[in-house]
This record gives structure tokens, C-alpha cells and sequence, in this order.
């Protein structure tokens, strides 16, 4: 007999979250709220088997979630779900019932932070009760709300716990309870337990391990899962011939222009240097060797660009750009808008998230000799941990 399954419930259409699609399948750091969930009961050493409960328009969706997943092994071919999660659940749990397992554990597929010591908790209590639940205190005042949003009473919270998922059971119980209930309305499989007389055991929930419901809950989740990083850049180039010097992507008339490989653009060379130094991966010149004939008179829109795709590959977030142009001439100031937007533009960010400002050296050192133009640059971002 195998020891213990995971049933991951995903057939929902998620109508609360909004946005395109099941949520599910929304993108978390990359990679489907639903690969992560998988990913969590395969990787996990007393989890023997995994069984997906899919909506019958979603095989598409769930092949590639599924694809390349370690330990795939254990994903068994999905199980179509029902019209509600009790349907669902029960559509799982009788895919099971010709080779049945010891322990089963039922887990909401929008849930992907799941941790593997509420896994381990949860598999241990079935040893001593026919079924299990992780949850959690409440610690927040309950109200009774009624018409007019007016509060009717308090409700004590004393002995009130929030519960989560997995729920685990013995299989032979909960598949004789969902049977024995077909056609009755329950909020999650515990209370089927309940109904029929069964001990569920508490263990400790994990705060973590939140329901992706809403947009704000998948917001919130990546916070959970990233980490913040800075990086800085700096560069210079000379004045030479010309009419005007590239900065930002925008041409601004000068009498001079800046000498350089490329187009000398020295406040996107210093951003570029800033999102990589972020993300750990070199400087601008070991992506872009200054003697390669290829980036001759390249426009550095390209380099950032290239930068920015990088650290989007690795799941990570632009929070904020923030460049500093050092400078006695050209005046910079009349132009920080078109600096700003231009690039917001090449990112394809919000402009809120640049900032462009100016300064000068008081006419002291290279630049206070107007002989060229130094720039500087922090870039904030957010990577998965």
C-alpha cells in the first residue's frame, strides 16, 4: 500500500480574483501558482504520489505548469473535477480508491507556499487521529455585521483558529465520509470529518501558507518569496565633435558630443551597470566588450534593455531606477522629462519607477572643467529568493 498521497485541488475558476484566466495558473517570480504548489508535495521525501483535480478546459494550462518538473515521478495523469470542490475532492479521492494509500492529504492548489514542516505535522497526527488540519489562532476582534454595515455583536475569539490546507486523513475515512455526503454543501473536507463524528486534530499553521484569492493575495505572496537588492553604476566619457550628447536614450543639443565605443550614452551605461551589479551578473563590459565591432555606434537603449531582460528571466522586479547626471554643461533640468519618459519607454515600466536628476561639481575636477560628463545610477529591485 502506498503510504501517503497528495490530492492538489485546481479545477476552480477562481471568480473573485479577476485578471485573465484561472488564478492558478497566474504567474508567480515566473513560474504558475500551480507548478509551485506541485513542486512543494513532489519534492517532499514522505509524500509518495501527487494528483492534480483539473477543470476539464485546463489540460493545456496543467501540461505546461507540469513540464520539466522535478521529481515528476510521483504527478500522476490529472483527474477531471466537478461542478463543486466537494465534487472535486471526491473525483481525487475515488481515482485513488483501486490502489488505495495509507494517508492522503488534500491541498488547495492556489496555496504554493506551503512549507514542508506543516506537511511533515500533518502526515504525523494522522498517526493518531483519522484526520488533520494545520491552522491558526485567530487574533483579530470578530464582529457580527448586519444591514447597513452596522455591527450587531462581538464574537468571542476564544478557541477560533483560521484553517488551511493540506488536510490530511486517512484514506478509508474521508472516502466513506465524501461518499456518504455526496450532495451536501461543506467548506472544506474537515468538516466532512466532523459531520460524521470524526476526531480532526489542530496542528500549527504556518502564516506563509496563504490562499491566493484576490490580486492583492498574489502581491503579497511575492513579497513572501523575494528579496530586495541594490546595485549601483557609474561611467564617464569625454567630450569630443558634435552637436548634441545622448543621454537616457534622448538626444540633447550641445556644442560638443561624448566619445565613445558606442553612442557614449553615459547615463544608460551607468543604469545598465546598476540592474546587473542587482542581479549579480557582471558589468557592462563582459556583456558588451568595448572592442567588439559589433556594438560600434550602438545605441545603449540596447544594453539596458539586455540587462532589464535578464533580471525579468530571473523573476525579479525593477522597483526603482534612480540616476544622477554630473554636469556643468548641457543644462540638463528642461530636459528630465523627456529623460524620464523615454526610459519608462525602453523598459516598458512606469515612469514613477525612474527618477532623473542633475548636478554639478561646483567647476571642480573633469567635469567642473566642462571636459565631459560623469553619471551615476541605483537600481532597486526585487528577485525570488
Amino acid at each position: 500500500m502506498t503510504y501517503c498521497v497528495a490530492i492538489i485541488v485546481a479545477a476552480g475558476r477562481g471568480q473573485r480574483f479577476g485578471g485573465d484566466g484561472p488564478k492558478q495558473y497566474q504567474a508567480l517570480a515566473g513560474e504558475p501558482l500551480l507548478r509551485r504548489t506541485l513542486l512543494a508535495f513532489c519534492a517532499h521525501g514522505r509524500v509518495d504520489r501527487v494528483l492534480a483535480v483539473i477543470h476539464a478546459d485546463d489540460a493545456l494550462l496543467f501540461a505546461e505548469a507540469a513540464d520539466g518538473l522535478p521529481n515528476a515521478h510521483k504527478l500522476q495523469p490529472a483527474v477531471i473535477g466537478g461542478a463543486a470542490r466537494q465534487d472535486s475532492v471526491r473525483n481525487g479521492l475515488e481515482a485513488l480508491a483501486a490502489d488505495p494509500p495509507a494517508k492522503v492529504l488534500i491541498h488547495d492548489g492556489a496555496r504554493p507556499l506551503v512549507d514542508p514542516r506543516t506537511i511533515d505535522a500533518v502526515i504525523d497526527a494522522l498517526d493518531k487521529s483519522a484526520g488533520a488540519i494545520p491552522a491558526l489562532p485567530v487574533v483579530d476582534t470578530l464582529k457580527h455585521v448586519g444591514a447597513g454595515n452596522r455591527i450587531g455583536d462581538t464574537v468571542p475569539r476564544a478557541g477560533l483558529y483560521r484553517a488551511q490546507t493540506p488536510q490530511g486523513f486517512r484514506f478509508d475515512a474521508i472516502l466513506t465520509a465524501h461518499r456518504q455526503t455526496t450532495g451536501q454543501d461543506f467548506t472544506d473536507d474537515a468538516a466532512i470529518m466532523e459531520k460524521l463524528g470524526h476526531d480532526v486534530l489542530i496542528v500549527p499553521g504556518d502564516e506563509t501558507n496563504i490562499k491566493v484569492t484576490t490580486m492583492s493575495d498574489l502581491a503579497r505572496a511575492h513579497d513572501l518569496i523575494s528579496e530586495t537588492r541594490t546595485g549601483q553604476g557609474f561611467d564617464v566619457h569625454k567630450f569630443g565633435d558634435g552637436d548634441g550628447v545622448w543621454l537616457c536614450g534622448v538626444k540633447v543639443p550641445h556644442t560638443h558630443g561624448l566619445e565613445g565605443h558606442s553612442d557614449a550614452d553615459v547615463a544608460l551605461h551607468a543604469a545598465t551597470d546598476a540592474i546587473l551589479g542587482a542581479i549579480g551578473d557582471g558589468d557592462i563590459g563582459q556583456h558588451f566588450p568595448p572592442n567588439d565591432p559589433t556594438y560600434r555606434n550602438a545605441s545603449s537603449d540596447r544594453f539596458i534593455r539586455h540587462a532589464y531582460d535578464l533580471m525579468r528571466a530571473r523573476g525579479g522586479t525593477l522597483v526603482h531606477l534612480d540616476l544622477t547626471i554630473i554636469c556643468e554643461r548641457p543644462k540638463v533640468g528642461p530636459h528630465r522629462p523627456k529623460l524620464v519618459a523615454r526610459i519608462a519607454e525602453i523598459l516598458g515600466i512606469e515612469a514613477h519607477r525612474v527618477s532623473v536628476k542633475a548636478t554639478t561639481t561646483e567647476g571642480l575636477g573633469f567635469t567642473g572643467r566642462q571636459e565631459g560628463i560623469a553619471a551615476q545610477a541605483v537600481a532597486t529591485i526585487r528577485l525570488p529568493k
